[in-house]
């Protein structure tokens, strides 16, 4: 460890000392500040109003400032929105007046100390044995999977779980907006997109970086999450021969999803009819796993759904291979 990055270590622990207990705690997945006298934090899935409070506005505004100046972000009314990591890989999310009314505001994901195996998701029922068996066999299928969900749902530990069980003798890139993926595969590569500097130069997209990976010898590909024009790249890179992708999508059921990455790759600067392009996604995307959040806060995954085809007159051509109502998981 370097000694500015030890010395930033030992400042933001000061500044964040209101917090510093639950940056700790094992069972804190979240940590939500609405303003310097207002703290949440998510323990197994259900939020909690905390006791804790920083001394003032601007204590709090210091420790954001602070963050800010290690990860070379500005931060200021100009530039209000911040995106940073935490020194162990938990992802900070801050936004400070005047976007924020009543003063800043902050989410911290916490970054799990505890690797999130597959076998744990089996024990804990975020999945059932016959699930389990099928994501198993989707991955050494080599089947292009998509993880849908909504937010906090937990798909990007699934899809940490899931690429898990890649073979040790493949390549690996795995592309993400912020980091929180971790192979514990021989053979990894980890690519992060980077926002522009102060002088609004030096951005790397996702999408940019996907280009860049089709021609560095990727056995498997791995996005974080599908968000924009990538979406269109990363169809037709699979219906081109790339197999055995595994990525994430903001998607209430599995029909949203696939409408939501025909969206996405029409975002992208490439024109295409909508019925190519649907042809194309029903080509590109074998598997869609779906993931909820239970009443209960536990995290599940609801369906397991085969995309079969496309038909103009009937549209997608879905099969549901697993599906799992909440009362069925409630009871497991």
């Amino acid at each position: 460890m370097t000694v500015p990055q030890r010395v930033f270590q030992q400042t933001l622990r000061s500044l964040l000392g209101p917090i510093a207990c639950f940056l700790e705690a094992d069972d804190v997945s979240e940590v939500m500040i609405n303003g310097h006298d207002e703290i949440y934090v998510e323990k197994h899935g259900r939020l909690h109003i905390t006791g804790s409070r920083f001394p003032s506005e601007h204590a709090l505004m210091s420790a954001l400032r602070n963050l800010s100046q290690y990860v070379g972000r500005e931060l200021s009314p100009r530039n209000p929105i911040l995106e940073a990591r935490l020194p162990d890989g938990s992802r900070v999310e801050a936004i400070i007046p005047p976007a924020s009314r009543g003063g800043a505001n902050v989410c911290i994901r916490l970054f799990p100390r505890e690797r999130l195996t597959f076998d744990r998701l089996v024990e804990t029922g975020a999945i059932s044995s016959e699930t389990a068996d099928l994501l198993r066999e989707m991955v050494r299928c080599r089947h292009n999977v998509v993880i849908a969900g909504g937010s906090g749902s937990g798909k990007t530990s699934l899809l940490n779980a899931l690429s898990s069980l890649i073979c040790e003798d493949e390549r690996v890139v795995v592309i993400e907006d912020a980091q929180e993926l971790r192979l514990r595969l021989p053979h990894v590569v980890q690519l992060e997109a980077q926002p522009a500097d102060s002088r609004g130069t030096g951005a790397v997209t996702i999408r940019e970086l996907f280009r860049a990976t089709l021609r560095m010898r990727a056995d498997r590909v791995v996005i974080g999450e599908i968000r924009g024009g990538e979406a269109l790249d990363l169809i037709q890179a699979m219906t081109s021969g790339h197999r055995g992708c595994l990525s994430t999508v903001h998607g209430t059921l599995p029909i949203d999803t696939l409408s939501r990455l025909e969206t996405m790759a029409l975002m992208s600067d490439v024109r295409i009819p909508v019925n190519v392009l649907r042809a194309q996604i029903a080509s590109a995307i074998d598997m869609i796993v779906q993931v909820a959040r239970l009443p209960d806060g536990r995290r599940c995954v609801t369906h397991v759904v085969a995309v079969r085809g496309y038909d103009q007159l009937r549209g997608y051509q879905l099969e549901t291979l697993l599906e799992h109502s909440s009362r069925e998981e409630g009871s497991s």
